[in-house]
């Protein structure tokens, strides 16, 4: 039983471009990073996980392998992943989203030790799109991804599709994504150096 995980991450500049309004340029790209290491952190630490991987177009500053994203879209390379990863005897392959500045090791191992044969996924906190996916193989290797719009209800329909057992995995760090203004508001205190990352003045 070996697990991999993997994180998606688009090239720097071309990442979250609808906290503009808030964020400059310069500010956004600290701001990935510095969420992409508060998951790697919670990733590092996480028991269960065999390997980590960054479905990336570009290299990253952080101490990670990465896997080379040829710019198919996300669902096609996460395909193209979870097929070598069937390929390479893995018995489990998890994705999990950058943007998810307080997601915990704890959190990470639910997904790592699902039952063989079961299925998670974490639905945002407005239960409608997906923040990670844990995915048995080679029970799931001809899994279609279907991040986007309405993903949650889409990923549980492939779910059923494939014939397997899915478990629902709903937690605050796992539910928590960056996306809006907003949501940088709804940190708080609990993640100040999104603060640190943002220009003076800036308001959400």
């Amino acid at each position: 039983m070996s697990t991999l995980l993997v994180i998606p991450l688009k090239a720097p500049q071309a990442c979250k471009t609808r906290l503009a309004p808030a964020l400059h340029l310069d500010a956004r790209v600290a701001l990935v990073e510095d969420m992409l290491r508060a998951v790697l952190t919670a990733a590092n630490a996480a028991r269960g996980v065999d390997r980590r991987l960054l479905l990336t177009p570009e290299p990253s500053a952080q101490d990670i392998a990465t896997f080379p994203d040829s710019g198919s879209g996300l669902n096609t390379e996460l395909a193209r992943v979870l097929h070598w990863a069937a390929e390479s005897s893995y018995s489990r392959m998890i994705v999990l989203h950058a943007d998810l500045p307080l997601v915990t090791s704890e959190e990470i191992e639910r997904l790592a030790y699902l039952p063989a044969g079961v299925a998670g996924v974490a639905p945002d906190r407005h239960e409608a799109g997906t923040n990670a996916l844990s995915l048995p193989l080679p029970a799931a290797e001809d899994f279609r991804f279907a991040f986007g719009e309405d993903s949650f209800a889409r990923h549980r329909a492939e779910t059923a599709r494939l014939g397997l057992t899915l478990q629902i995995i709903r937690s605050a760090g796992l539910g928590f994504d960056i996306d809006e203004p907003r949501d940088l508001d709804r940190l708080g205190t609990d993640a100040s150096w999104i603060r640190e990352a943002m220009p003076c003045g800036a308001t959400t």
